[in-house]
């Protein structure tokens, strides 16, 4: 059941930093999925683990990390079309 709960908190904090960034729209579910994973491992380890935490992610760090990792790949991806 961890590991679901984590999918699911990991696809919200995609889904929000890609609604803050206006990439939302374009982003799937597996795709909101992984930037909120990835997000929350890139913003607990530059920001610490503050604010409130949810499935072992605290949401605050995880949701900057987020939107730093959709802007970083929405560069990429535009600069090479």
């Amino acid at each position: 059941m961890g590991l679901i709960w984590s999918l699911i908190v990991g696809g919200v904090i995609g889904a929000i930093a890609g609604a803050i960034i206006n990439k939302g729209s374009s982003m799937g579910l597996i795709a909101n999925v992984v930037a909120g994973l990835v997000g929350s491992a890139i913003g607990q380890s530059l920001l610490g683990s503050w604010g409130p935490s949810l499935a072992g992610m605290a949401l605050i760090p995880s949701i900057i990390g987020a939107i730093i990792l959709i802007a970083v790949v929405s560069f990429f991806i535009s600069r090479s079309a």
